[in-house]
């Protein structure tokens, strides 16, 4: 509920600081007094379009500060979570700084957002109605969700939205693939072809760069048979140095073995000698390899050649690196596999997809008879309440227009809610909002607002001279039912009903007064916490006018102590 009002420069308000505790609050004062600057103060901090206008005479802006204290469970921490706006503190304050140029600035809890959010916001937390308009019934989706509220079918709403978005996730699913299989069918020749070029050639992983190294040393084989042939010569064309060395390595190992002392120091050389004969075989039988390797035939040139110029021509055509030629075959292959499978696929989905939509439907239908049987309650439970507001021959009616076919509804089902009225018998029911008078409308409202109790209400109700105009029993009648109200919800009132008036739980009085300071004359409007005694008076003077009498002051007291 809202707990603090601060506002600074705003039309004729300086500088004021209210407080508000639950139930029933009335501001009352005299005509002119700055009860709808209080409330358009007010509307602004609720995310209200913005004027320079509102700014007082020589101030460079204004400012509107409104505090409430909420339960977690409110809608308005969902949407700040969603906003990525965390506050840990239960109290919620909204801010609005409105500039003399017109702009303006909107804070939650000191953190800048913007007003469609801060709009948000306002509307889960307090509604306002009057007789110039009204901004909380103002579309059909708040008279369907009014209508769930009075008949607690939160779940079962619940329920048919998640049935819908599984419907439209089907039908996305469904859709998507059937756009992808169309796609494929018109690529159809195109992929086989493709798939069949990729299998002829049979391109193989890394063949590329084996097919270019070995290009590359067919290429410079002739200069490097030569040398090969050059060392071939050395190594085998003279052999008795080979033998020279195997009779001088034999001496050696006979004189080693002779004589301990000789081994010692010949022990070196036999082991140098021995290497020099195995690397000198090694050498000849490596150079034997290498120019066997280097044994090719013309055309395996020609062969290789050929071979890369198709791979590469290939590449080039399918916008590809050689390299990834494997993969695309391997891609085209899973895609033709897919087109083979998509068909099946495609009537899999679409049963999925119908099955979702008789799913949405069932619970949808079962919602909507639901809501005529809820829709019949509500109806005579508002009517009851009218006589007493002066509509006895008025009639209330919720009309429930459902939709044909399921792709007409939403997440709220098929239905779309309407609250329609009938001021007099002659007259042809008409929608709430265009066919009843200011006057009547609010009535309507608050007797619709009586029924609903709590539910599907903001935890502010603020009823702007709802009352105007009437007198008496009428006058009584609508405290009466602002009071009870007021159990369950914190209501305030704007009136200028006396009966209203002695219904309250506070009240606060608004009252212009001329000031004098170094500029001149200057007016402000204050607002005045009242006390019982001065609450008697100001009954009293909404009783009697201008001049208050003793006879007023016992009508006051007479009217407070019946609320009592």
């Amino acid at each position: 509920m809202l707990v603090a009002l601060g506002i600074r420069n705003i039309v004729l308000i300086d500088r004021l600081d209210l407080t508000f505790g639950p139930g029933l609050g009335v501001l009352t004062g005299e005509t002119g007094a700055g009860k709808s600057i209080l409330l358009d103060a007010f509307a602004l901090a609720l995310g209200a379009r913005g004027d320079g206008a509102l700014v007082r005479r020589g101030a460079r802006e204004g400012a509107v500060r409104a505090v409430f204290e909420l339960p977690r469970s409110h809608a308005c921490w969902a949407m700040l979570d969603e906003a990525g706006i965390d506050i840990e503190d239960d109290r919620l304050i909204l801010r609005r700084i409105q500039l003399a140029d017109g702009r303006t600035r909107a804070f939650v809890n000191d953190v800048p957002v913007g007003v469609q959010l801060l709009r948000r916001i306002g509307a889960s937390l307090v509604e306002i109605h009057g007789q110039d308009g009204d901004r909380a019934l103002a579309g059909a989706e708040a008279h369907r969700d009014l209508l769930d509220a009075f008949a607690g079918l939160g779940d079962d709403v619940a329920a048919v939205g998640a049935a819908w978005h599984a419907w439209r996730e089907a039908e996305a699913a469904r859709a998507a693939h059937e756009a992808e299989l169309a796609r494929a069918r018109e690529e159809a020749d195109y992929l086989a072809h493709a798939h069949e070029e990729l299998q002829a050639l049979d391109p193989q992983p890394g063949e590329e760069d084996t097919l270019a190294e070995r290009r590359a040393l067919m290429m410079h084989a002739e200069r490097m048979a030569e040398a090969l042939g050059e060392a071939r010569e050395a190594l085998a064309g003279d052999r008795a140095i080979e033998s020279r060395l195997a009779g001088a390595l034999r001496r050696l190992e006979r004189q080693a073995a002779s004589a301990s002392a000789a081994g010692t120091v010949l022990e070196p050389v036999v082991k140098a000698l021995d290497r020099a004969l195995v690397e000198l075989g090694e050498a000849r039988a490596a150079v034997d390899e290498a120019l066997g390797g280097l044994a090719f035939e013309t055309s395996e040139l020609e062969r290789i050649e050929e071979r890369l110029f198709a791979l590469r021509a290939l590449a080039r055509k399918h916008r590809v690196a050689v390299a990834d030629l494997p993969g695309l075959a391997r891609r085209l292959d899973a895609q033709l596999h897919a087109l083979a499978q998509g068909e099946s696929r495609a009537r899999e989905l679409a049963a999925l997809a119908e099955a979702a939509r008789r799913d949405f439907e069932a619970g949808a239908r079962a919602l909507s008879e639901r809501r005529r049987k809820a829709a019949a309650r509500l109806d005579s439970a508002v009517g009851a309440e009218l006589a007493d507001l002066r509509l006895e021959k008025a009639r209330f009616t919720t009309r429930i227009e459902t939709a044909e076919t399921p792709e007409a509804g939403g997440a709220h089902g098929l239905d779309r809610v309407t609250f329609e009225v009938q001021t007099n018998p002659d007259t042809a029911p008409g929608p709430l909002m265009k066919i009843a008078s200011g006057g009547e409308r609010s009535r309507f409202i608050l007797a619709l607002k009586v029924v609903l109790a709590a539910r599907g209400s903001a935890p502010t109700l603020i009823f702007d001279e709802i009352d105007t105009g009437m007198g008496g029993a009428t006058a009584s009648a609508i405290g009466d039912r602002l009071a009870r109200l007021g159990r369950g919800l914190q209501v305030l009132a704007i009136t200028h009903s006396p009966q209203v008036a002695a219904e309250a739980d506070h009240h606060l009085h608004i009252v212009k007064e001329v000031r004098t300071n170094a500029d001149g004359e200057e007016t402000v409007t204050r607002v005045v916490p009242l006390a019982a005694g001065d609450r008697r008076e100001e009954i009293a003077r909404m009783l009697a006018g201008a001049e208050v009498t003793d006879e007023a002051r016992r009508a006051a007291e007479r009217l407070m102590a019946a609320r009592g």
